[in-house]
């Protein structure tokens, strides 16, 4: 067991020496809200007879054993550590495994480490750090931006000005008065004419 510790301390150390791409953990970061729960995923190559998570505390310098957890279920936990607080769910794949955290506290702060043993060597995750807060950060406001009013073309302005002013009163109002006012003025200069023609009428038949 000395020897599986001295093995972990060093792959700690020198982030992916142990890996060998036989699990993974994403994400690497998790917010969640006290006392609400939160799911670590860890991702296994291939099947393998049991996983286990360990806690690195930034805070209190330590580094600490959670759980043991089998294919079958079966779980042997750390000192101090809770089966109220901390479980082990597998996938019907059996390469797939979450360590979840319920009651969550800001004692919990940390990075998780997923792990397998394997050849007297223990394998480590990359690590998912979890940080709790009191409260969650509001989702930023999504603002629609303004619709741009396009320019109208020199072609589509005319023909605006030419439907505006074919129906606009104030452009037929005035003309129809100016007709009307031309119509009225030609009456006397018609009546006179007509006067004219017929006296000039009746002196050529008196002749």
């Amino acid at each position: 067991m000395a020897r599986l510790w001295l093995h972990l301390c060093i792959c700690l150390q020198i982030p992916g020496f142990c890996t060998k791409l036989l699990l993974s953990q994403t994400p690497n970061h998790i917010l969640a809200q006290t006392k609400n729960k939160t799911e670590i995923p860890c991702e296994l190559q291939k099947e393998h007879g049991g996983v286990y998570w360990y806690r690195w505390s930034q805070e209190r310098q330590n580094f600490e054993f959670l759980i043991y957890s089998t294919l079958l279920g079966k779980a042997t936990y750390g000192a101090d550590i809770t089966q109220d607080k901390f479980s082990v769910h597998g996938a019907s794949s059996r390469t797939s495994f979450s360590l979840h955290i319920r009651d969550l506290r800001g004692s919990d702060n940390g990075t998780y480490y997923c792990s397998i043993s394997q050849s007297s060597q223990l394998f480590v995750g990359s690590g998912t750090r979890l940080d709790v807060v009191d409260d969650l950060p509001l989702p930023p406001k999504t603002t629609k931006a303004p619709l741009s009013k396009k320019p109208l073309s020199s072609i589509t302005k005319r023909k605006a000005a030419g439907k505006k002013g074919a129906c606009s009163p104030l452009v037929w109002v005035p003309l129809a008065t100016s007709v009307l006012l031309l119509l009225m003025s030609l009456i006397p200069t018609t009546y006179r004419l007509y006067r004219l023609r017929r006296r000039l009428w009746l002196r050529i038949h008196r002749q």
